[in-house]
C-alpha cells in the first residue's frame, strides 16, 4: 500500500529546511564569506533581492502625499535648485553625468533623467522623504519642510522631459560661480519649458 506523508511528517520536514537555511545564513554572517566591499559587484540573487524588496517596500508606503497634478513653473525651478545643491551629483542631469566618486557606489544611483519615469509621483516623494537604507540615498524629510520636498519631487518627476539647456537653465544659478551660466545673470532666474512640468507619462 502506498504511504502517504503525514502532516507531522510534512512539519518536519519543513521545518528541517528552515532551520538549515537558518545555520548558512549564520555561517555566512558571522564568517565574512560574502564580500561586502564597494569595489565587488553583488551576486545576481542579492542585487535581484535588494532591488525588489526595496521597490516592494516603497510601492507599498508611498501614499497620502497631497502632490499637484500640474506643478506650477516657480515649483518646479524651485526643486531645481535643491537638485543641483543635493541630488546632482549622485545623480546626474540631462547632458550632465555624476560625480566621478559616485560611481563607486553599491549600489550604483540611478540616473534618474531615466530612472524616475520608473516611479510614480508619490514613490519619488515618499524616497526623498525617508530615504532608502544600504544605499546611501538620505532621508530628506527631516532636514526639509514639506513644500521643500514636493518641490523636489516636482522636478525629479519632470526630469525625464528635460532637455540639456532646459536643466542648465532652471539649475545654472544654484550651482554656484564657477559654473556660470547665462541664467544666472541679473535677468533672474529662467522658467522652464512648458513641457518640463508635465509628468512623465504612465
Amino acid at each position: 500500500m502506498e504511504k502517504h506523508p503525514t502532516i507531522l511528517g510534512v512539519f518536519s520536514g519543513v521545518l528541517g529546511t528552515i532551520l538549515v537555511a537558518i545555520a548558512v545564513w549564520l555561517t555566512v554572517v558571522y564568517t565574512g564569506a560574502y564580500n561586502v566591499a564597494a569595489s565587488d559587484q553583488h551576486f545576481d540573487a542579492v542585487r535581484w533581492s535588494f532591488d525588489t524588496t526595496m521597490r516592494r517596500s516603497v510601492a507599498s508606503r508611498a501614499g497620502g502625499a497631497d502632490l499637484p497634478q500640474n506643478p506650477f513653473e516657480n515649483l518646479v525651478a524651485e526643486g531645481a535648485g535643491y537638485y543641483a545643491e543635493s541630488c546632482a551629483q549622485c545623480h546626474g542631469g540631462p547632458g550632465k553625468d555624476p560625480a566621478e566618486w559616485s560611481r563607486g557606489m553599491r549600489p550604483e544611483p540611478p540616473h534618474l533623467t531615466e530612472a524616475a519615469t520608473e516611479w510614480t509621483g508619490e514613490e519619488i516623494h515618499w524616497i526623498v522623504t525617508n530615504g532608502i537604507k544600504m544605499t546611501g540615498m538620505p532621508a530628506f524629510g527631516g532636514r526639509h519642510s514639506s513644500e521643500e520636498i514636493t518641490a523636489i519631487a516636482a522636478f525629479v518627476s519632470a526630469l525625464p522631459g528635460l532637455t540639456a539647456d532646459d536643466y542648465t537653465r532652471l539649475t545654472g544659478s544654484a550651482q554656484g560661480p564657477a559654473e556660470e551660466t547665462p541664467s544666472s545673470d541679473a535677468r533672474g532666474p529662467a522658467e522652464p519649458p512648458a513641457e518640463a512640468i508635465q509628468p512623465p507619462s504612465e
